[in-house]
């Protein structure tokens, strides 16, 4: 009896020394992944395709040619217009998700090279305030709009975002409005214009410029909407399909032009460049 104690008080110790962050649970088929097949396989399940979100500097190592991008306005940030205050001040929180993020905003801008063909690029990272919209937000995309309009460049933006940033109010909805002005100057010019949505990519960044791409294509599985299914459910008093906003639905009926394999991403777009520029 001693013995066994003394065995199973070993196996308990060892049981605590395992290294936590190993294993990935994945979203959607709920499958436990190995985390390095994971980050090697792209962060997309080797089960089911499912796409893992990404961080933006993940998301430009994978979109843009070596050693190709220039960052424009990389000190841009958020004041506190509305001296915001929820558990913490918002100007707290944007300290916070900075340190967390490695960001100074929920988006980062700049031109590039995509298999050789010059872009203005915008990508949003989720891990920062949800990737919620905010003045800089805004502000950003007009300007990468205004830049791609007057160098002639492709306008490609990657979306991954909760909606707009309650914490700036009025300043932030005002972004809607203000980017999608822009996209609307920069079609009628001419520069094409290649929206890339990712899971997720909801409320007023769908409202406005993540849907109003020449082009628009999607992850496998990315969740796309305005509101999110509940409130949906509660309000039309109705029983919602169970892909209802997945981007496979999305594309059935005719809102998406394309699902594209973050493998094939790069290749996809610089295609599009090629046949449409």
């Amino acid at each position: 009896m001693a013995w066994f104690k003394q065995r199973n008080a070993l196996t308990t110790e060892r049981k605590i020394k395992i290294p936590e962050g190993l294993w990935v649970k994945c979203n959607n088929c709920k499958e436990i992944i190995y985390k390095k097949e994971l980050d090697k396989n792209l962060k997309i399940c080797p089960k089911c395709n499912y796409h893992f979100r990404i961080s933006a500097k993940e998301r430009l190592k994978l979109l843009v040619d070596d050693g190709s991008f220039i960052e424009m306005d990389p000190g841009l940030s958020s004041d506190d217009p509305l001296n915001f205050r929820d558990k913490i001040s918002y100007t707290e929180r944007l300290e916070a998700n900075r340190k967390k993020s490695s960001l100074t905003e929920a988006a980062i801008y700049g031109e590039a090279t995509i298999a050789g063909h010059p872009v203005v690029l915008v990508i949003m990272d989720f891990s920062f305030m949800g990737g919620s919209m905010g003045s800089v937000v805004g502000e950003k995309v007009v300007r990468a709009a205004e830049r791609a309009l007057e160098t002639g460049r492709p306008l490609i933006i990657a979306a991954s975002s909760g909606g707009a940033r309650m914490q700036e109010g009025i300043f932030s909805l005002m972004q809607m409005a203000r980017v999608s002005a822009a996209i609307a100057r920069l079609k009628d010019s001419g520069p094409l214009y290649i929206s890339v949505l990712s899971d997720p990519t909801f409320g007023g960044v769908t409202a406005s410029f993540a849907m109003l791409g020449d082009i628009i294509l999607a992850e496998p599985k990315s969740l796309i909407g305005f509101a999110g299914p509940r409130v949906i459910e509660q309000t039309i008093k109705q029983q919602l399909p169970g892909d209802f906003q997945r981007a496979e639905f999305l594309l059935e009926h005719g809102f998406i032009d394309r699902i594209v394999d973050r493998k094939e991403l790069k290749k996809t777009i610089a295609k599009i460049i090629e046949l449409l520029t």
